[in-house]
């Protein structure tokens, strides 16, 4: 699988009709309905059918992961992750705060203590230098989240991981396309999650992914996905009947959502071509505007290649934030904020705590941050035309 490169915008469906320009809109595959039809004239409809293994294939060729496993969601990936760390009532799990509330869910479900971490004000990932001070007797592993696609600081987080005997986890659901030091995310933890919802680059309305990259693990997270059952093992001729043998639920997807997800992945190369397209004139376009503003763009340190899963700009404050909002929302274009902290959130407060230091720049950029539409079948006059409405915004 070859990576993206910024390039012309081609094929794009045009979206410079008077109406506004949504943050989203689900692009459609070559051969999506021609898959969906076909999974459902099989009359084969559940999980781990041919489009399961396909579309499992294809995944492990962008990762390299050892062995995948779709589910239904990114959140019930990280939920098996939790359960395959064997978390009891008081393990601690490390974190950022600046993430969505999933990845502290899962973990918060097997009675587990979410920790979390300030964010760096460059990447917006997890601050390497503050997860040592959070690590106790209770620390059992790391959660990392690549914000925007742009790579976590792997290389200290895996060995400060690798020195104190905890489980590397990746929530991946920003990276899948994107690289740290020329290896793929979703490679470096023992497990990784990915997600496939509608806004993703690759999408199947709802739908994840466990990536394993530690074989011994593969049995067991095959028996969880299937309710607790050797029911795979049984579909393979294993044994001669299938029986209830660990915790589990029901994580797995249908094979109609699979047909989808297969076209496209298979159509993986050319979507990432449109998206960095897009990502790529927004940070040469707003280039001037941001610095006579003192509105930030992305930073993407060095050996870091992202996938061009979302734009974003930090205003100066919030007032700023919401004003612009509004500024482009009334020139016909969709913006958003992201995550709020989650260590500041009721369940937050409930079921976490906050590492030493406290999480001051998570606070910060939270209240600052704006997403800019950006989705496969935006076309290149589209683009420009977001960018003519955000330059014509002057900060208070």
């Amino acid at each position: 699988m070859c990576r993206p490169v910024p390039l012309l915008f081609t094929l794009a469906v045009n979206v410079t009709d008077p109406k506004t320009i949504p943050f989203n809109r689900a692009h459609i595959s070559t051969n999506e309905l021609d898959y969906l039809m076909e999974a459902v004239r099989g009359r084969a409809t559940r999980g781990d059918g041919p489009f399961t293994r396909r579309a499992s294939d294809l995944l492990g060729k962008i990762t390299g992961a050892s062995q995948v496993l779709l589910t239904t969601s990114c959140t019930h990936a990280l939920e098996m992750s939790a359960i395959l760390l064997d978390l009891q009532a008081g393990d601690e799990v490390i974190m950022p705060s600046f993430t969505f509330m999933s990845t502290a869910n899962a973990y918060a479900l097997r009675g587990a203590v979410p920790v979390f971490v300030d964010c760096r004000p460059d990447t917006l990932n997890v601050d390497e230098r503050m997860i040592e001070a959070a690590i106790t007797d209770r620390t059992r592993a790391v959660v990392v989240v690549h914000y925007a696609g742009i790579a976590c600081a792997m290389k200290e987080i895996d060995e400060l991981c690798e020195r104190y005997g905890l489980a590397l986890i990746e929530d991946n659901a920003h990276g899948l396309g994107g690289f740290y030091r020329d290896r793929p995310l979703g490679s470096f933890g023992r497990m990784a999650a990915q997600s496939f919802h509608e806004t993703k680059n690759v999408q199947c309305g709802e739908g994840g992914a466990l990536l394993l990259n530690d074989v011994g693990l593969a049995s067991r997270a095959e028996i969880i996905r299937e309710k607790g059952t050797d029911r795979s093992r049984f579909f393979r001729g294993q044994v001669d009947k299938y029986r209830w043998v660990d915790i589990g639920s029901s994580y797995l997807p249908s094979d109609v959502l699979a047909a989808q997800l297969t076209s496209q992945l298979e159509d993986f190369d050319a979507i990432q071509l449109r998206r960095h397209a897009g990502w790529s004139a927004y940070h040469e376009g707003l280039a001037e505007w941001s610095a006579s503003n003192g509105v930030l763009r992305p930073v993407v340190p060095d050996g870091c290649e992202h996938p061009a899963h979302l734009y974003y700009l930090l205003l100066p404050d919030l007032g700023n934030r919401q004003e612009f909002i509004r500024h482009l929302a009334a020139r016909g274009v969709q913006a958003a904020f992201h995550y709020q902290p989650l260590h500041s959130a009721p369940a937050g407060l409930r079921f976490g705590r906050v590492a030493p230091g406290g999480c001051p720049v998570t606070e910060e950029i939270a209240d600052r941050l704006v997403r800019l539409p950006l989705f496969a079948d935006l076309d290149e006059a589209g683009v420009a035309r977001v960018i003519d409405a955000v330059q014509a915004y002057e900060v208070i």
